[in-house]
């Protein structure tokens, strides 16, 4: 694993902290001599001593400002900590050029117990701060601790002053003794232990600070040994070279506090408050600008614009079908589709423009700068070639398509909300018109209130019972007998009269009331089917085509059997039409047919041939009938193509014993060719149009001989 370069650093000082304390040990084993220059050495001690309780005094200062009434822990603890180590220093430092501070008269044997203290404190301390968790602390503790270790302070003075002659001898005509050796390898002891316990309370990640406080504690370590070997009544080069350690490793500590109680909660609290503007201004699952963004950027792009008098385009791109997707392959599926689509935008984008994530579906291009409307619609082309190709979804390939809606900044709206606003509605009106792209145009602001109200008036349809059902027969093409019908909805409002199904139909869909109207067919067209019955009329069954909302409901099975089981209708006597669409979550749509099947009902394949469906598992599919997509049979007198597509689906129908049902005959010539391909069944206006319950009474249905 790759060391980081404060990681190196760190290394690089303890290496080099080691080597100067090796060189110092061996060039010091002789007594110096030469009054003038132990002068010198006894000035550079001193400054080097009054330095290092500086440096105390500055962590004590930053971790105990009187008018911070919260603060850390580490910083709280480091402050008394210091302060009482860097006394301990100067008054050691002091003591031993002649200077009594407080006016303590210190012996040698109290100086050695004194640097003992100071470094056993430090040590001490510094593996209980550092080793704990850091929390915030309050005024009231903070005074408390400040009180108790002044008073902690004055009272060990006291002591050390007054019973200074009653301490155990640590030096035997200027050698050490057991007790000094003991004290010194316990205070090393309380260094390696901190040292560890930093180490592997930071194990995973180590920061600049934990490096600071590891980098304070090592060179507290090599100068605790570097004072621990020099002579105590005369110091020399190690006794300074020590010193000079211990203040570089009070400086460590120092920038180590700052680092982890000032710097580092401030550097995270920047990254948090990144993270949270990035997640307001980007999307979750591309990465990409979001809505919010592109309506501050489309601002911007809009003032720069009437300052050079210029123009600017949005264009709105959608992902056709991807609500199909999304239902039929998974949320899972859809999320990759969106990926991979703000992915292709983006590499076919130009450095001047930006995509958006605008919504479920939709994206949006900020174009700049432009001069041509034509060349805007040169550029939307050149991204319908780039966006329009296959993907690959659970190894299988899906063709992709997008509609782009486009308005221009001024002549399509003088603000972001509406150039969004009509170039949406310019995309909206693409997908209706089939067309790949569109520019806003007035005229579709008309469209689109009278879509919204028709929406409300297909609402209040379902409420009010403005809707009726018609029957258009299934014919049997070698004896001409009705064996079936397919029940049509049809929606005659009250005051526009009778409306397309291609109108209503689709408007259902994405607004989620195809749910209740598909369960209103379903329960009407039973109920005529009962009422046949009961009359004496020869039992058939009636084809109900259940649309991708009704086929993903869980319940579904349920419900149709507690229907016809309320009706007192036979299973046998009903037939569902699904699509191939339905069928693109395999593990999903097997279940739900299975169930169907499991109630008795019969299951056919609406508009075969037109959808996805992998004929590999299209012959696990529990099913019972194939319907020819109308479009198909069309033409197959005209398209060589047509007319083979259709003999291979009567082909491949009869050897899965399935029965095929042909959509749209309307000529004779149409019919006679379905036979020879023994197409089993027909269904178009040849027959018959689609009738209403008491024409096909009439016309098509036959009494029960008794």
């Amino acid at each position: 694993m790759q060391i980081r370069t404060a990681e190196k650093m760190t290394m690089v000082k303890g290496i080099c902290g080691l080597v100067v304390m090796i060189c110092v040990s061996m060039i010091s084993s002789a007594s110096l001599d030469g009054g003038q220059l132990k002068e010198v050495l006894q000035g550079l001690l001193l400054s080097v001593g009054f330095i290092a309780g500086a440096v105390c005094f500055a962590i004590f200062a930053q971790g105990s400002l009187l008018f911070t009434n919260k603060l850390s822990r580490y910083r709280l603890y480091s402050a008394v900590l210091f302060a009482a180590v860097g006394l301990l220093d100067v008054l050691h430092i002091t003591s031993l050029s002649g200077v009594h501070l407080f006016g303590l008269e210190l012996q040698s044997n109290t100086l050695v117990w004194l640097v003992m203290i100071s470094h056993g404190i430090g040590a001490a301390g510094v593996l209980f701060i550092f080793s704990s968790t850091d929390k915030e602390v309050g005024r009231i503790q903070k005074i408390t601790v400040l009180t108790t270790s002044l008073l902690l302070v004055v009272v060990g003075l006291y002591v050390i002053g007054e019973y200074q002659s009653s301490l155990p001898l640590v030096l035997n005509q200027n050698t050490l003794n057991l007790w000094h050796l003991l004290g010194s390898a316990g205070v090393l002891l309380l260094y390696v232990s901190g040292l560890a316990a930093v180490l592997y309370k930071n194990r995973e990640q180590r920061s600049t600070a934990v490096l600071s406080v590891i980098s304070a504690l090592v060179f507290m370590m090599m100068g605790h040994c570097l004072t621990f070997i020099s002579e105590p009544r005369h110091p020399g080069i190690a006794h300074l070279t020590g010193e000079i350690f211990m203040m570089m490793s009070y400086y460590f500590i120092l920038d180590g506090v700052l680092k982890l109680t000032i710097e580092e909660p401030l550097r995270r609290q920047q990254l948090a408050e990144e993270k949270i503007t990035h997640l307001v201004y980007h999307d979750d699952l591309t990465g990409l600008p979001n809505r919010r963004r592109l309506k501050e950027m489309l601002k911007e792009q809009i003032e720069n614009s009437r300052i050079s008098k210029g123009s600017a385009a949005v264009i709105i791109v959608n992902i056709n079908r991807f609500k199909a997707i999304n239902d039929s392959l998974g949320y899972s599926a859809g999320d990759r589709l969106l990926k991979d689509m703000g992915a292709r935008l983006t590499r076919s984008c130009t450095p001047a423009e930006q995509v958006y994530r605008m919504g479920e579906d939709e994206f949006a291009v900020i174009v700049p700068g432009v001069s041509k409307v034509s060349a805007v619609h040169d550029r939307m082309d050149q991204l319908l070639a780039a966006l329009e190709s296959t993907i690959v979804i659970e190894n299988s390939e899906y063709h992709l398509s997008v509609s782009l809606g486009l308005a221009l900044f001024p002549e399509d709206g003088d603000t972001a909300d509406q150039l969004l606003q009509n170039a949406d509605m310019a995309v909206h009106n693409a997908k209706e018109q089939g067309i790949e792209s569109n520019r806003y145009r007035p005229s579709m602001q008309v469209q689109v209130q009278s879509r919204l109200k028709l929406e409300n008036d297909l609402r209040k349809g379902i409420e009010r019972q403005e809707f009726f059902l018609e029957f258009q027969p299934q014919i049997h093409l070698d004896t001409g007998k009705i064996v079936g019908m397919e029940a049509l909805v049809r929606w005659n409002h009250p005051h526009r009269g009778l409306i397309s199904p291609a109108e209503f139909i689709p408007l259902a869909e994405e607004s989620g009331l195809i749910v209740p109207l598909g369960d209103w067919v379903l329960r009407t067209a039973c109920l005529q089917n009962k009422s046949w019955q009961m009359q004496g009329f020869e039992p058939i069954c009636i084809s109900v085509n259940l649309s991708m909302r009704q086929f993903r409901q869980a319940h579904l099975t349920e419900y149709i059997r507690d229907l016809l089981t309320e009706i007192g209708l036979n299973p046998k006597y009903l037939e569902l039409e699904i699509t191939e669409s339905m069928t693109f979550d395999k593990e999903t749509a097997f279940d739900q047919l299975r169930r169907l099947k499991e109630l008795g009902v019969h299951i056919s394949i609406d508009d075969f041939g037109t959808g996805y469906s992998s004929l590999h598992y299209l012959k696990s599919l529990p099913i019972d009938r194939l319907k020819i997509d109308r479009s198909f049979v069309k033409e197959v007198m005209e398209d060589n193509n047509d007319a083979a597509i259709v003999s291979t689906i009567t082909s491949m129908a009869h050897h899965l014993k399935l029965k095929v049902t042909a959509e749209g005959v309307e000529s004779q010539e149409q019919l006679e060719f379905l036979k020879l391909q023994r197409c089993h069944e027909g269904q178009g206006y040849l027959f018959s149009k689609p009738l209403g319950a008491q024409d096909i009474e009439a016309r098509f249905l036959c009494r029960e001989a008794v």
